[in-house]
């Protein structure tokens, strides 16, 4: 992915280890993390600045793209596809600030993700939701991706298996 992207209100630009305390202080919101798979409570700034460090080699390797969505200069959350080995379908996902839902802008910035990766050559794509987050499901919905499944994933947020639906989606170009 070039370095930066621009839709009508955001940009999306690599996450990178001055956003850390953002990250961190958003991520501690349990409306946020309680519906993250990979986010455990109290995360702390050096457990994100972990999770930073890694996103260079995942990138040049093509396995991981994650942006920082910035609205009026301000980091209001984050969007990535991430996949174990280049050549499997890319996994979408996001989170984005309580004071930022609503507006539309998950669906905006994935949307120039998702055309970002199939300019590239991308035709397939995985994402889901947890059961108890509807919502995301709407912006899935609204990007074209179709419900694939249900399944238990665990919630570090939550300490538990959580109902999840699995979604899918093909290239409107495939």
């Amino acid at each position: 992915m070039s370095d930066q992207m621009r839709t009508q209100r955001l940009l999306l630009r690599p996450v990178g280890p001055v956003d850390a305390g953002p990250i961190t202080q958003l991520v501690q919101n349990p409306g946020v993390y309680r519906m993250l798979a990979s986010v455990a409570p109290g995360q702390c700034k050096a457990q994100t600045l972990g999770w930073i460090a890694g996103h260079g080699a995942a990138a040049m390797s093509d396995r991981e793209h994650v942006r920082a969505m910035i609205l009026d200069g301000e980091l209001v959350g984050v969007i990535g596809a991430n996949r174990k080995v280049a050549g499997l379908p890319f996994t979408i996902g996001y989170w984005l600030s309580p004071s930022a839902w609503g507006k539309g802008l998950t669906t905006e910035a994935a949307a120039a993700l998702l055309s970002w990766l199939e300019r590239r050559g991308e035709t397939a794509f995985l994402s889901g939701h947890f059961a108890d987050n509807p919502a995301s499901g709407r912006v899935l919905q609204k990007l074209g991706f179709i419900r694939a499944g249900r399944s238990k994933l665990f919630s570090l947020g939550r300490g538990e298996a959580v109902d999840h639906f699995d979604m899918a989606r093909i290239a409107r170009n495939a």
